[in-house]
C-alpha cells in the first residue's frame, strides 16, 4: 500500500458515462414521485428550476476541477481558495449528504426489485443491505471494472427509459392530460414548488462525481467542463420527458412510482420493463456514489483530517480500498432507516450546503483560472442557501446538529496536528 497518485484513465466518453450514471438513477426512479406529492403539476417547473440551478453550480464545479484537477472535489478547494474551516466542512457535508443518496439509492433498487419479483417488501431493507456490501467489493477492484459495469448499467438504463416515454407518450398528448394542465398551473402554490426543487436539485447532482474523480480524468481542463455540461444536458432532457409522462399518468409517491405509471401502457410487460431500468439505474447510482465518497474521504485522510489509514491506496494505484470499504459500512448503516423521503430530504439539506461552498470558492479564483463569468457563482451560492431550508424543519436542524459536530471534530484534529509538530 501507498499514497501516491491514482492513475488518470477517464476520457470524455467515460466522464460523461460516470456523469449519468450517478444522475440518472434515484432522481428519475424515485425523487419525481416525492416531488409529485408535495408540488403535483408544479413538478414540472421544480425540474427547469432545479436544473437551472445545477447548471451554474456544474459549470463552477467544472472550472474549479479544470483549474485544480485533484481528488476530492468541494473538500480540496475549500481548503485552496477558502480555508480549512470551509474545505473540511464541504468534505463532511458530501460524506453525510451522498451517503444518504446512496443509502436512498439501495432502498430504491429494494423497492423496485421486490415489486418486479414479487417478494415480501418486508425484506427490503436486507436487499438495500445486501446490495451495498456487493457493490462495495466492485468498487475495491478498481475504476477499470467500476467503469465497464457502470458503462453496461447506464446503457441498459437510458434505452429503458427511451421504451418509457415513447410508449407514454399517448398519455402525453391526450386533451385531458392538457385540460389538467391548464387547471394545475392556476392552482400553482410557491412553498411547495420550492420544496420541490430544493429534492430535485440532489436529482442533479451526480455531475459532481466527474469533479471529484478529476485525480483521474485526462486532460482536466478539457474533458471536466465539457462532461459536465454533456451530462447535465442529456440528464435535464430525460427528467422532463419523464415527469410530463408520469404527471400524465398520475405518478404517486411510493416503493416504485414509474413502474405503476407503466401499467397504463397499451404494452405487454411495459412495468416490468420500467422496473428493470429502475434496477440497473439505482445500482449505477451506488457504485458512482461509492466510488466518489471514497475519493472524498482519501482527500481528507491525505490532509489528516480522517484518520490516516484512509489515505492508503493499492499496489496497482487504481483504488483507496480502505476508503472504499468503510464508506461502504457507512452506507450500509443508513440502509437500516429504511426510509427514502427521510434520506433524500437529508441529502438535500447537505448537499446544497456543500454546493454553497463550491460557489463560494469559485467566487475566489484568479482571473487566469476562471472560465465563466462570476455571475454564475452569485447566482449559484444565493440559490444554494436559498433552497437549503425548503427542506422539512426537522432535517435541516439534524443537518446543522451535525455540521457543528463535524466542525469539533476538525478542531480537535488541528489541535492534534499542532501538538504533534
Amino acid at each position: 500500500m501507498s499514497n501516491r497518485e491514482l492513475k488518470r484513465e477517464l476520457g470524455i466518453p467515460s466522464a460523461v458515462l460516470m456523469g449519468l450514471g450517478s444522475i440518472i438513477g434515484t432522481g428519475v426512479f424515485v425523487s419525481i414521485g416525492t416531488a409529485v406529492e408535495i408540488s403535483g403539476w408544479g413538478v414540472v417547473l421544480a425540474i427547469a428550476l432545479s436544473a437551472f440551478v445545477a447548471i451554474c453550480n456544474g459549470l463552477n464545479s467544472a472550472q474549479l476541477a479544470s483549474s485544480h484537477p485533484v481528488s476530492g472535489g468541494t473538500y480540496e478547494y475549500g481548503y485552496k481558495y477558502l480555508n480549512s474551516w470551509w474545505g473540511f466542512s464541504a468534505g463532511w457535508l458530501f460524506l453525510l449528504a451522498k451517503s444518504a443518496s446512496a443509502a436512498t439509492a439501495a432502498l430504491g433498487f429494494a423497492g423496485y426489485f421486490t415489486n418486479i419479483t414479487g417478494i415480501d417488501p418486508q425484506w427490503q431493507i436486507v436487499l438495500a443491505f445486501a446490495v451495498v456490501v456487493g457493490f462495495t467489493a466492485i468498487a475495491a477492484l478498481g475504476i477499470t471494472r467500476s467503469n465497464l459495469a457502470n458503462t453496461i448499467i447506464v446503457s441498459t438504463t437510458l434505452l429503458i427509459l427511451l421504451f418509457f416515454t415513447i410508449s407514454g407518450s399517448s398519455l402525453v398528448f391526450h386533451s385531458a392530460f392538457w385540460q389538467s394542465a391548464s387547471n394545475a398551473i392556476s392552482q400553482f402554490n410557491t412553498l411547495s414548488i420550492l420544496q420541490a426543487t430544493a429534492l430535485m436539485f440532489v436529482a442533479y447532482t451526480g455531475y459532481g462525481r466527474i469533479a471529484t474523480m478529476g485525480e483521474e480524468v485526462i486532460n482536466p481542463r478539457r474533458t471536466i467542463p465539457r462532461a459536465m455540461v454533456i451530462s447535465l444536458g442529456l440528464s435535464m432532457t430525460i427528467y422532463i420527458l419523464v415527469s410530463l409522462v408520469g404527471v400524465a399518468g398520475g405518478i404517486r409517491a411510493g416503493s416504485a412510482p414509474l413502474s405503476q405509471v407503466a401499467e397504463q401502457f397499451p404494452l405487454p410487460y411495459s412495468s416490468q420493463i420500467l422496473a428493470i431500468g429502475a434496477i440497473t439505474a439505482m445500482l449505477g447510482v451506488l457504485l458512482n456514489l461509492i466510488l466518489g465518497l471514497s475519493r472524498v474521504l482519501l482527500a481528507m485522510a491525505r490532509r489528516r483530517d480522517m484518520p490516516a489509514f484512509l489515505a492508503q491506496i493499492n499496489r496497482s494505484g487504481t483504488s483507496p480500498v480502505s476508503a472504499v470499504l468503510t464508506v461502504g459500512l457507512g452506507i450500509a448503516i443508513l440502509t437500516l432507516l429504511g426510509n427514502v423521503k427521510t434520506t433524500w430530504s437529508f441529502s438535500a439539506f447537505n448537499v446544497l450546503i456543500y454546493y454553497g461552498i463550491t460557489n463560494l470558492s469559485a467566487l475566489r479564483l484568479p482571473q487566469s483560472d476562471r472560465l465563466y463569468s462570476k455571475w454564475l457563482s452569485w447566482a449559484g451560492l444565493f440559490a444554494c442557501f436559498f433552497l437549503a431550508f425548503w427542506v422539512e424543519w426537522h432535517i435541516w436542524l439534524v443537518g446543522l446538529g451535525l455540521i457543528a459536530l463535524g466542525l469539533a471534530w476538525h478542531g480537535v484534529a488541528q489541535s492534534v496536528r499542532k501538538k504533534s509538530h
